[in-house]
């Protein structure tokens, strides 16, 4: 057994797990935090992806001992309050979603996207990054659309002032 403490979406939370647990079932079974989806079982469709330390990463491929003592971002505390984060609005305005089962990895996976090009992004760039998550629903026309729309909101929002990563 092993004791986990680390922060997810700004809360402190700790607990006893069985070594071999993965983090994308302590997020689910021991926190109720059921937006993070296990899809697939061998980190192959994304669906997992919450943010460890500010990085996108795959729950399903993390045992939840090696994410203790780190920050944990999942969908659920993505949004501020009742105010979508500009990602899930852009995916809520431009039908980004069909199921909603990939949903929540999309979303995770093109914040972390944008963080990292922060002056924008093209369709290639999208098309590329998305190579890790699988939509089994869509041809990703409308997933690609939100993601350049969030990405161009979120420049002009980060122009002179510091911007919230998420």
């Amino acid at each position: 057994m092993s004791d986990v403490s680390m922060v997810v979406n700004g809360r402190k939370v700790s607990g006893t797990v069985e070594d071999r647990t993965l983090l994308v079932h302590y997020l689910r079974e021991h926190l109720g935090m059921t937006g993070t989806h296990v899809g697939c079982d061998t980190s192959q469709c994304g669906a997992c992806v919450v943010h460890m330390d500010g990085k996108a990463v795959k729950s399903c491929s993390i045992l939840a001992a090696q994410a203790s003592g780190s920050e944990i971002l999942t969908i659920e505390g993505l949004a501020d309050g009742a105010e979508l984060h500009p990602i899930q609005a852009a995916f809520k305005e431009h039908h980004g979603l069909q199921c909603g089962f990939c949903t929540p990895g999309m979303i995770m996976a093109a914040t972390d996207m944008i963080r990292r090009h922060p002056d924008g992004l093209d369709e290639k760039t999208v098309r590329a990054e998305l190579e890790g998550n699988i939509c089994r629903c869509t041809g990703y026309h409308n997933i690609v659309k939100a993601i350049l729309a969030a990405s161009a909101t979120m420049a002009k929002g980060s122009k002179g002032k510091a911007r919230k990563a998420a």
